[in-house]
Formats: structure tokens, sequence, C-alpha cells
């Protein structure tokens, strides 16, 4: 159980977040305090009831924090936590799932709009100085998204708010996810995975929302790259090992690809010697999809809802893993 609301103190644990700006803002009175490292962390972590934590998050914690009751995740993944130990410990967790799900599909749509107007050419010769003339050759114009077919792939959160987005601008959406019985939502059609070489040579542009798993782990591939006609695009804000990094490049660099997208790289960063920066037909973010003005205060929101779940006696959490 948690302490009272007025015994209860949060910690809020992040390098860059300005998490405790945004819950001090809310007034809540309840006692909290900020970490930016994790030697700072593992001195203070014995203050804590509650921690909202991602990246400074290490297991050994679980025994540090003699009072931890809750841990709020600041992110979707939950991979980096000991469920066996946290439920041993009468620990709870909960993620952050949805939270950057409208950001992270505006932006895969942004990178979609970008390809197709020629963007990322037009700000390189913005900074050459170079007006560029009327172009005759229309593989190299500019292009429109009514009529083109977007295939997405991972239709949950994410993939199907992309899918309402790309229907405003008139896209053929078809979406791949794990269960189609799951539902389609805005997409015009939903297969299974495995139905997705059959319809990679009708695709314009292929996005990439879905979860790191073995199944997507190098979906896009040499073999689909080949699948793909040279019109084509592929757009990447999932994982970057779920495309095959040097099958990418290779097909860039041999123009058997119109163009692609990242926001996510395998490593991250690229290495500076990566062919990653200095391809002109490749557009690269720096995971920043789903970082927005408005991401701490959607994390507080869940932070919240679950704090009161707790103290009600709430067998269930908003994001509930353990």
């Amino acid at each position: 159980m948690l302490p009272p609301k007025d015994e209860l103190t949060i910690c809020f644990a992040h390098a860059a977040y300005q998490m405790q700006a945004t819950f001090g803002a809310l007034g809540t009175g309840i006692a909290h305090f900020e970490l930016r490292d994790r030697a700072a962390l593992d001195r203070r972590i014995g203050e804590a009831d509650v921690l909202v934590v991602s990246g400074l998050w290490h297991n050994g914690l679980i025994e540090l924090g003699g009072r931890l009751r809750f841990v709020q995740s600041i992110g979707s993944g939950t991979d980096q936590f000991d469920q066996a130990a946290l439920a041993a410990r009468g620990i709870r967790l909960a993620s952050a799932a949805g939270v950057n799900a409208r950001a992270v599909a505006e932006h895969a749509l942004a990178l979609i709009l970008a390809l197709a107007r020629r963007l990322p050419e037009a700000r390189d010769n913005q900074a050459a100085r170079v007006w560029r003339g009327m172009i005759s050759d229309l593989t190299r114009r500019e292009d429109e998204l009514g009529g083109k077919t977007l295939l997405i792939v991972g239709l949950g959160r994410i993939g199907g708010r992309l899918a309402q987005l790309a229907k405003a601008f008139d896209m053929q959406v078809v979406g791949f996810r794990r269960d189609p019985a799951a539902g389609r939502g805005a997409a015009d059609s939903v297969h299974p995975l495995a139905a997705l070489p059959e319809f990679l040579p009708r695709a314009d542009f292929v996005a990439l929302t879905c979860p790191l798993t073995e199944a997507t782990r190098g979906v896009i591939d040499a073999k689909a790259l080949r699948l793909l006609p040279p019109c084509a695009c592929v757009v990447n804000v999932a994982r970057g090992p779920c495309v095959v990094e040097a099958d990418l490049v290779a097909a860039l660099r041999e123009d058997r690809l119109a163009g692609a997208a990242v926001d996510c790289t395998d490593p991250e960063p690229p290495a500076p010697d990566s062919p990653l920066w200095g391809l002109p037909n490749l557009l690269v973010t720096p995971h920043t999809a789903g970082e927005t003005r408005k991401y701490e205060a959607n994390v507080i929101e869940i932070l919240l809802e679950n704090l009161d779940r707790l103290w009600r006696g709430d067998a269930t959490l908003r994001n509930g893993v353990v």
C-alpha cells in the first residue's frame, strides 16, 4: 500500500526531462524531488515511495529503495525492469505506453511529407544559395500524397493514429499487425505481418511503427527492399534494428529506393563514419519523434491516475505491468 498523500514522496529521475517543474506547477501538495544522474539516484532512492524513471533505472534500486512501492516508467518500454524481483518486493510497475502515440504518428507523417515534397533537398539548396529551376524530369519533382499507398507495419496506437492522419491526405492505407482480428481502425485493410511481401511491390511508402520483436527485427531487409518499386520510400519511427541498415544504405546508394527517413538507428547515435550521415536521399532525426513540449505533462497524467488507483486499492493500473 502507498502511504497517504501527505506522507508520500516522489522521486523524478531523468537526465533531461523537466518532470519536477511540470509536476510542481500542478500544486498537488505531494512532496517530490528530482535527480539527474545514477549516482545521485543510488544515494537518495531510499527517500522515495514512488519513482518516476526510465534510462537511469537499474535493478539494484529494488534493494536500495527500502520505501519504494510504485515505479512509473517515463517511457513505454519496460524491458529494463526485473519484473519478478519487483513483484517479490511488492513494488508495482506501470509503463507510459501511448504517452507519445500522437507525437510519433505526427512525426511519421512529417517525414512522409518531407520526402514527398523534397524538403531536405530544398534546405540543402538554401544553405548552398541555390534557387532550383523548373524540372522536366517527373521523377525528380515534388509529389502529392493523394492516391498514394501507405503500408503501416504495426497498427497499434501509433500506427492507428498514423492511419487516421494519412486518410486525411486521401492515401490508401494498408495495415499489418500481429492479430488482424484486433481491428483495422482507419486503415483500408489489415493483414498479418507474413503478408507484407505481397503488398510491397505496390507501396509508395512503408512506415514502421511496430515494437521490436523477433518477428519485426530486420523486417525491412534486402529481400523486402528488392520488392519495393524504385519510387517508394521507407520511414522508420519504430526501432533501429527493424531495418537492416546495411541493406537500406545499399538500396539508397544504388537508387533502388527513392528515399528514406529514420528516427532511430542501430546503434544510436550512428558512428561518426556511418554512411547514414552523408546519404542525400536519407533524412535522419535523432530519435525525437516522441519528444514534444507536452511529453512531461502526458507522463504525469498517467502517474496521477495510477496514484489515485493505488490509493483506492484498485488491482489494475493504467498500463500496469506488475
